[in-house]
């Protein structure tokens, strides 16, 4: 049996990707957009194939993530936000909302629409994870649609 792991011809000048960032928590969400931006150019992806939108915060992700799907035609998404906990069972719900927003999205849509979303204790945590000092969690998500790309890729080419 055939092991299919990756696309071999992917042109990645050909490839067209938005990335979406929630506007709440901006101070970290920013940091995450120019990482995920970053990493697409660096897989030779163009600047005008790299759609940049903005949201108002994680809850409306999912939304905003469908209608790049709909009315860009992108190959696929990358979803980035902030939940940070508070004092009130908020963080709960608007986590569970968007992962499973998200996940929804994936399977609906058949395109990978990768989850660039952290949901952290603290303020502290979330600075760690978004690239202000180190490792960039929104490039890992681009990097994650990408590879998702590349495996869709691959099944089509290994059935046909």
């Amino acid at each position: 049996m055939p092991v299919v792991t990756k696309s071999d011809t992917i042109d990645w000048k050909t490839v067209r990707i938005a990335v979406v960032a929630a506007r709440w928590n901006s101070f970290i969400t920013d940091e995450m957009l120019k990482g995920a931006v970053d990493a697409l150019k660096g897989k030779g992806i163009p600047d005008k194939q790299i759609y940049q939108l903005r949201c108002p915060g994680s809850f409306e992700l999912p939304l905003a993530c469908k209608y790049c799907l709909d009315e860009l035609d992108t190959d696929g998404v990358v979803a980035i936000g902030a939940v940070i906990r508070g004092g009130t069972p908020h963080f709960d719900y608007v986590c569970d909302a968007v992962t499973r927003g998200i996940t929804d999205l994936n399977l609906e849509s058949g395109k990978p629409v990768a989850f660039g979303v952290l949901t952290t204790d603290t303020v502290e945590q979330a600075v760690e994870r978004a690239g202000i000092h180190k490792g960039n969690k929104g490039a890992e998500a681009a990097l994650s649609a990408c590879e998702m790309i590349e495996l869709q890729r691959a099944v089509k080419e290994s059935g046909s």
